[in-house]
């Protein structure tokens, strides 16, 4: 469990510099960008190994605190369909982006509260309620802090089209192949 901490600790931390920070990334930025980018990408990059190992570790032996009846497995499918659509929205502007205002928020905390739906342990409840808590609290910080524009394409009105395509494309292979790859769970079987 101790390695998941961390690595949620050391994933959610680097991402909340923004929230709790902003003078001090933005100092980090002013002297060296690609510095920034490194120290970013290198902590991200550790947090994510730390917890994929600290979750695979706790999931030999799990704490349950929870069991939610079966049915929820479709809600939390459910749920589960607009996330990477949304998760990708920033980065093609068009009415989607323009709706949500903060797609990839609304994403984080749609795989979050699905996933809890449907795992009821001690170390589901730390890395999904963590994930859960920050983008809560990221959305809040929003409302005070200024947008840096981010990379993309160009607006378009066929942006939402490509987001649809492209989000449900990334569901499709992510509950049919990539979920049971990666995390060693297959969604619906």
């Amino acid at each position: 469990m101790l390695t998941l901490v961390l690595g949620v600790i050391l994933f959610l931390g680097i991402h909340s510099v923004a929230i709790v920070a902003m003078p001090l990334r933005n100092r980090a930025v002013a002297a060296s960008e690609v510095g920034w980018k490194l120290l970013y990408a290198v902590i991200s990059l550790l947090g994510l190994w730390l917890i994929a190992k600290g979750y695979a570790a706790y999931r030999l032996d799990p704490y349950i605190v929870y069991v939610t009846p079966v049915w929820m497995r479709h809600l939390s499918a459910l749920l589960l369909l607009p996330v990477f659509i949304l998760f990708l929205a920033p980065y093609f502007p068009g009415r989607i982006k323009r709706v949500t205002v903060h797609p990839q928020l609304i994403a984080v905390k749609l795989w979050a509260v699905s996933h809890l739906l449907v795992n009821g342990t001690l170390g589901d409840l730390v890395l999904f309620g963590s994930f859960l808590a920050w983008a809560v609290v990221d959305r809040i910080s929003m409302k005070r802090r200024q947008q840096r524009p981010l990379p993309g394409a160009p607006a378009s009105a066929y942006n939402d089209l490509i987001l649809i395509v492209a989000g449900l494309a990334l569901y499709g292979v992510t509950v049919v192949w990539a979920h049971k790859w990666l995390i060693g769970v297959a969604p619906f079987g």
